[in-house]
């Protein structure tokens, strides 16, 4: 038996276990960087390709937005109203509005929408069986890129697309409900409320947050799908019944969050 893990393997074998993972981690750099070009470039995009990919984003956005905002917005509509009580209470009213776009709408909505479309599609990446002829070496085949351009990139950017969306979508609806909550349906509390949403987003953090829920997309595009072709091009089986790439995912997830907080707060 080959241990996979550190807790598992001997201290004489944590070497061979180091180098495993570094090897596993080397290849998702790798196959997300080939994702990455093969989407950006125009020549992937075939009509067999461009149907495919419409079908996915159509499957893993469009079918799931009204479920995932209206539950958005339930739980968002909450933490709105325990966050404007309790400043009240102690005489910061003026900061509970700051408070709700800078935690729900930057931070927590777009991890929230990364983890939803992670156990919708992201972890039931269905094209691993397609894709595992694919070695995705330096010398790989014509007949290999063709597959990953045909199997893999529309996975990629309909995740990507779907994290995007859901965020932005469920952000503006939770702007509004913060408007709603603290001013009601008065127009009076829009002068306000523009400029202090204006002065959260400022470039910089407007910038930073696209970026983050790109990043966040791609994770979940890319980490899964790197975890099962992993499996399958080392001949190994599956040792435990949690989603290859699950763990791996979540770290990736929380350290990009972790990094855009480091650069925005510290």
């Amino acid at each position: 038996m080959h241990p996979h893990s550190f807790l598992h393997a001997k201290p004489s074998q944590w070497g061979k276990v180091a180098q495993r993972h570094v090897a596993g981690w080397w290849y998702t750099l790798h196959l997300g960087a080939i994702a990455i070009v093969m989407a950006l470039s125009p020549s992937t995009y075939t009509r067999q390709n461009r149907v495919l990919t419409a079908r996915y984003m159509y499957a893993y956005t469009w079918q799931v937005m009204p479920w995932f905002t209206i539950l958005a917005s339930l739980v968002s509509l909450v933490v709105i109203r325990i966050v404007v009580v309790t400043a009240a209470s102690y005489g910061l009213s003026n900061f509970a509005l700051e408070m709700v776009v800078r935690v729900l709408v930057l931070e927590i909505i777009p991890l929230t929408a990364a983890l939803f479309v992670a156990l919708r599609a992201g972890l039931a990446f269905n094209a691993a069986d397609a894709l595992a002829a694919a070695s995705l070496s330096p010398g790989d085949s014509a007949a290999a890129q063709n597959r990953l351009r045909r199997d893999l990139v529309p996975q990629v950017v309909a995740n990507t697309f779907s994290v995007l969306s859901l965020a932005m979508v469920s952000s503006v609806v939770v702007l509004v409900l913060a408007y709603l909550v603290v001013y009601g349906f008065s127009p009076w509390g829009m002068g306000y409320y523009t400029r202090t949403v204006g002065r959260v987003f400022d470039p910089v953090v407007t910038i930073g947050f696209v970026a983050k829920t790109v990043g966040f997309g791609l994770a979940v595009a890319v980490i899964p799908a790197a975890a099962l072709l992993q499996l399958q091009r080392t001949g190994r089986k599956r040792k435990s019944t949690v989603q290859p790439g699950a763990i791996g995912l979540l770290v990736v997830l929380f350290l990009i969050e972790a990094l855009s907080l480091l650069i925005k707060y510290i």
